[in-house]
């Protein structure tokens, strides 16, 4: 199937998508502001460049996008119908760069949460998640 847009829109279109203060990254902000939870953004020196780092209780979290990290069945995590093996590779490499990362963070004693896009959608149950999150303090990994 080709595309509907030429190369040069498609391009541009692409070039339009951000990587930060995102809807969902916003989102998962306010609710951090509402528990009282401080927090700093993008932390450069660690791994991944988490989005929020909140380092009191040396957690860092990942919003992800359902699209680009791949959410396990996710209707929202679907494959392109055009230059397939591009995307592929280009979609596994974000997912295979993301354990990288998290595997980076938590052998320098970090707690790594992800939160997914689809997840953001429901502002009291993410609020709910989030405030259970906070107050654990023993496991590694969380993820949605």
């Amino acid at each position: 199937m080709t595309d509907i847009v030429d190369q040069a829109t498609r391009s541009r279109m692409m070039s339009r998508i951000r990587n930060r203060d995102t809807a969902p990254e916003m989102a998962v902000r306010r609710e951090l502001c509402s528990l009282g939870i401080r927090y700093r953004l993008h932390n450069g020196k660690l791994p991944g460049r988490p989005d929020i780092v909140i380092g009191r209780l040396r957690t860092v979290i990942f919003v992800h996008g359902c699209y680009w990290h791949r959410h396990p069945g996710c209707r929202l995590a679907y494959t392109p119908k055009s230059n397939v093996e591009f995307w592929q590779r280009k979609l596994e490499g974000n997912v295979a760069r993301d354990a990288r990362n998290q595997a980076l963070l938590m052998e320098q004693g970090w707690r790594v949460v992800v939160i997914w896009e689809c997840e953001t959608r429901d502002h009291g149950a993410l609020r709910e998640q989030l405030a259970r999150w906070m107050e654990l303090e023993a496991p590694a990994e969380i993820t949605g």
